[in-house]
């Protein structure tokens, strides 16, 4: 059982220190490869791997077409500035095709999963010859698995699967003690700007965890341009995460005066910790008002904006 280190007894540097000593002694005189995504997590892996490996370390930002607006240039300008070297890898038609049809949430998740882990990532890690894979796993991604909350893309051991056996490559977890606000503390006294360090909370699956059905390259552009309206609108909120959700249903609405059908996103806005509950932030009516207005001006096919009052549990933060 993991051993968790909490944010009160957390010695930034002298976790630092350890987990650089443990990938060196893992990897040895081998290499080591990372996928960047541009969250908290992989973002101060990354730069505990650099820290250890230095150029023996290749760090990867998969585009799988399932990020936010401009993700990949962004997060590999960040990386630059601080002399890491980030490969953006064109993926999108083969995480589009794998997601073609599927609608339930946990196949949805699995087809990333294979898609990533076995198709794209895994070429990527035989070609380089690396065996030794740098992943952000923290502590609640354990916890949601292990109580089948849901299932995490980056946890194995919990899923009983062997990632040696399975995928060809021994994963490294150095956050695998800490919940989130030790990682943002970590991320911190690395030296990561706050933009990085300090982001909101981002799936591993990405837009496809806020797609309800199947996942297209409409609804991804549908979600896409709501979540950067939300994202900006309530930037300055001080809450733990914010997103915007495309339900599947198309609802009735009114265009032209006329009885017109579209499509429905649902706002959430949480107050948390450390992800393991939550609760809806009290937001103005304003802001939500804001927020409806902007993404049914700005984002074609939208006729309905909700707001998600229920606290986690029962609900998650995610929709799927």
């Amino acid at each position: 059982m993991t051993k968790e280190i909490k944010v009160k007894d957390l010695n930034t540097d002298k976790f630092i220190s350890e987990k650089v000593a443990e990938i060196v002694a893992s990897v040895g005189n081998g290499t080591a490869i990372n996928a960047l995504s541009g969250g908290v997590d992989s973002s101060v892996v990354t730069m505990i791997g650099h820290k250890a490996l230095g150029k023996k370390l290749r760090t990867v930002f998969i585009q799988n077409g399932l990020m936010r607006e401009g993700e990949a240039e962004k997060v590999a300008g960040y990386f630059k500035k601080m002399g890491v070297t980030v490969e953006i890898i064109d993926a999108r038609k083969e995480f589009l095709e794998a997601l073609s049809w599927i609608t339930d949430p946990e196949e949805k998740r699995e087809a990333i999963t294979q898609t990533f882990y076995k198709s794209v990532f895994g070429r990527i890690v035989r070609e380089s010859g690396a065996r030794y894979l740098l992943q952000g796993t923290i502590l609640t991604d354990v916890d949601e698995t292990v109580a089948g909350i849901k299932r995490q893309h980056n946890v194995f051991a919990q899923l009983g699967i062997d990632p040696q056996d399975t995928f060809g490559y021994h994963i490294l977890e150095p956050l695998i003690q800490l919940r989130k606000d030790g990682v943002r503390m970590t991320g911190k006294a690395l030296g990561l700007p706050e933009e990085l360090f300090n982001r909101i909370p981002f799936p591993g699956p990405a837009l496809a965890a806020r797609i309800i059905g199947e996942v297209t390259q409409e609804k991804l552009d549908i979600v896409r341009k709501a979540t950067s309206i939300v994202e900006k609108l309530l930037a300055g909120s001080g809450a733990f995460q914010y997103m915007a959700i495309l339900h599947d249903d198309r609802v009735t609405g009114m265009c032209d005066g006329k009885r017109d059908f579209g499509r429905q996103i649902e706002v959430r806005c949480w107050d948390s910790i450390d992800a393991r509950t939550a609760t809806p932030t009290r937001l103005s009516f304003d802001i939500l008002e804001k927020i409806a207005s902007s993404i049914l001006k700005s984002v074609p096919g939208v006729v309905s904006v909700t707001y998600n009052i229920a606290t986690k549990p029962p609900s998650t933060i995610e929709a799927v």
